[in-house]
């Protein structure tokens, strides 16, 4: 089958390991903008999926799981700026590491950044508008993800929109070519580990609890999408 014929759980990525290099480990954070602006996809689904829910009279909220550096976060506010819509981002991380990039960098007004998981913000009785996340599901093992899932769904008011990598021999050929420029940081070694760990979309949607919908958001990309009131 070759090492893309199935999920490969057991790799770990260098940037998740308690011992990597801080060094390393911080560039990779400043490098993950640009491969999160170019790669991921989000201003399409901004524009698509996640403006269109949030309000334009009155501030609107939105929950970013699993925010590592936090350059997504302070995308989505920066984009709600320009449309005119106050928008009130919370960026969650379990990972210390992550949390302390994050609220060290220059910050938005109406972002926020915590070091907190969802199930936490569950037991917290948080709500917001809108939930995303953005290459988190493929770190996840089988308990974790049913559980992120059930988090989510108890945490969106309107939508939850899971945007992950979707594993294909093309994606890896490309992805080791482009981000050959990316040197000193962990995104080329680990970003394939990630490829290799990553569903494709019929695996997605085997594992998701009803009320979720698997899709493929673009030929690299999978797409898990939870709408109020659709289970």
């Amino acid at each position: 089958m070759g090492i893309l014929g199935a999920r490969d759980t057991h790799a770990i990525e260098e940037m998740d390991r308690p011992d990597c290099d801080p060094d390393r480990l911080d560039r990779t954070y400043r490098q993950f903008a640009l491969v999160n602006r170019v790669l991921s996809g989000w201003h399409g689904l901004y524009r698509s999926r996640v403006r269109p829910l949030l309000s334009t009279t009155g501030p609107a909220t939105l929950l970013d799981v699993g925010c590592g550096g936090g350059d997504l976060a302070l995308l989505f506010a920066r984009w709600a700026a320009a449309d005119g819509i106050d928008l009130r981002v919370t960026g969650i991380d379990p990972d210390g590491r992550a949390y302390r990039f994050a609220a060290g960098r220059e910050q938005a007004p109406g972002v926020q950044f915590r070091q907190a998981t969802s199930a936490e913000l569950v037991a917290e009785g948080r709500v917001y508008d809108v939930v995303i996340s953005n290459h988190v599901l493929h770190h996840l093992n089988a308990s974790e993800l049913q559980s992120l899932l059930s988090d989510s769904s108890a945490l969106a008011l309107s939508s939850a929109f899971h945007n992950d990598l979707r594993r294909s021999a093309p994606a890896y050929a490309l992805f080791a070519a482009a981000a050959l420029p990316l040197r000193g940081s962990y995104i080329r070694r680990d970003g394939l580990t990630s490829i290799r760990r990553s569903y494709t979309v019929p695996e997605l949607a085997a594992v998701v609890p009803r009320g979720w919908t698997a899709e493929p958001h673009s030929p690299f990309h999978c797409l898990l999408t939870y709408r109020t009131g659709a289970e």
